[in-house]
């Protein structure tokens, strides 16, 4: 009898420990893990410095885990410097232009160099902009339209600022002069113009009041509180479109598409068109 009582107390206490073990692995199965830190470069044109981080800050609070940092320039600028090999996750250009030098699928015609450089399969229009006529404050010159800048180019009296030839504003600025059968050349050798290595560098010298005029983008002059006297139109310089696309080599595809995915949800759309962006859907 005393023996069986012992037998008894052996196997309970076996079951206690295996239950208890069990238990523990249970609970380290059910245990959450840790999302792995990862950060991705986004290089973007710099007419979207403000909205971009805005919504930067709002993706970061939502995942924590995920540090972006952010490359502003020209997209010319940002062309090559992907070209010569820069880290980067995310491209967002501003014009189609500088895009389809990196795209494979563009073409021959816009690819000459069949540069294959991102994911086609992540491409898209992101956002439309404009391309507006702005002035300083006190528009001593009196420009109230793109028919007065025209007219005072002729006359040879006033200064205006314009992005340079490889900027995206740049070209749409040359799509004007070529509207209004303007020499661009003879301009600049007149010392009419004053040239910007992009659009914030052209709208600072607007805000500053260093030139009489300049041609910008809505955006930029709603984000630096410039008066617009003429919006250009699709007839004059096209339409202004932002396209966006995952680099082939980018070493955090998923998180970069996410990110270009958030780009397009509610409150991302709230912040570019608080600015004068029209998103694309």
């Amino acid at each position: 009898m005393k023996k069986k009582s012992i037998l008894i107390m052996l196997l309970l206490m076996i079951g206690v420990v295996m239950a208890g073990g069990c238990g523990k692995e249970k609970k380290e199965d059910n245990s959450e893990k840790k999302e792995e830190n990862v950060e991705i470069v986004v290089f973007a044109a710099a007419s979207l410095t403000e909205s971009l981080q805005q919504i930067g800050d709002n993706y970061s609070k939502e995942h924590p885990n995920v540090k972006i940092t952010f490359n502003f320039d020209s997209s010319g600028t940002l062309k090559t410097q992907i070209e010569e090999g820069a880290d980067c996750d995310l491209f967002i250009s501003a014009a189609k232009k500088q895009m389809d030098a990196l795209d494979v699928n563009a073409g021959d015609e816009k690819n000459p160099d069949k540069n294959d450089y991102i994911d086609g399969s992540t491409r898209k229009d992101l956002l439309e902009n404009k391309v507006v006529l702005a002035v300083p404050d006190d528009n001593k010159a009196g420009i109230n339209s793109f028919d007065d800048l025209v007219d005072h180019l002729n006359k040879k009296d006033i200064l205006m600022a314009m992005g340079n030839e490889d900027v995206p504003v740049g070209q749409y600025t040359q799509k004007i002069f070529a509207y209004y059968n303007l020499d661009e050349k003879k301009l600049a050798g007149d010392g009419l113009i004053s040239y910007g290595s992009n659009v914030k560098e052209v709208t600072t010298q607007v805000k500053e009041a260093s030139v009489d005029c300049g041609v910008i983008y809505s955006t930029d002059a709603s984000s630096a509180g410039l008066k617009v006297v003429a919006e250009a139109t699709k007839d004059m310089c096209g339409q202004v479109i932002y396209p966006a696309a995952v680099l082939k080599n980018s070493k955090n595809k998923d998180v970069a598409a996410d990110f270009l995915n958030y780009l397009s949800n509610d409150e991302s759309v709230k912040i570019f068109e608080g600015i004068g962006f029209t998103c694309i859907k």
